[in-house]
């Protein structure tokens, strides 16, 4: 495998992970955080938007994914930079979203402490 196949297997897999907050929270009814919202990724868009925009986001993801190089689930070169960059978003999506919300509520997140 090329690097530049690694390159677009790991965006693949971002764009995958950022397609699914995106999409399930739109057909669920509930607005949530877009680039569109105002302020840009801080404000609410409609679920539409969201919809819209998880769905653009599940598009570059199969380009990424079926459309650059050959892409075989049974080889792990391929899956393991696709699972890196989902890992990688969600993480980031994951501690964004975290900060967002607690900002909204105006308290902190108690933090985990070990016994």
């Amino acid at each position: 495998m090329t690097w530049y196949f690694a390159v677009a297997y790991f965006f693949g897999g971002a764009f995958l992970a950022n397609a699914c907050p995106h999409f399930f929270a739109g057909v669920s009814g509930r607005a949530f955080q877009s680039p569109f919202a105002s302020p840009p990724f801080k404000g609410l868009s409609s679920p539409t938007v969201n919809v819209a925009w998880g769905l653009f986001n599940l598009a570059v993801a199969c380009l990424l994914l079926l459309h650059v190089g050959e892409f075989d689930i049974r080889k792990w070169l391929p899956v393991a930079a696709c699972f890196t960059g989902f890992g990688a978003m969600s993480l980031q999506c994951a501690r964004s979203l975290g900060r967002i919300h607690e900002e909204r509520r105006g308290e902190s997140i108690p933090s985990v402490t070990q016994s």
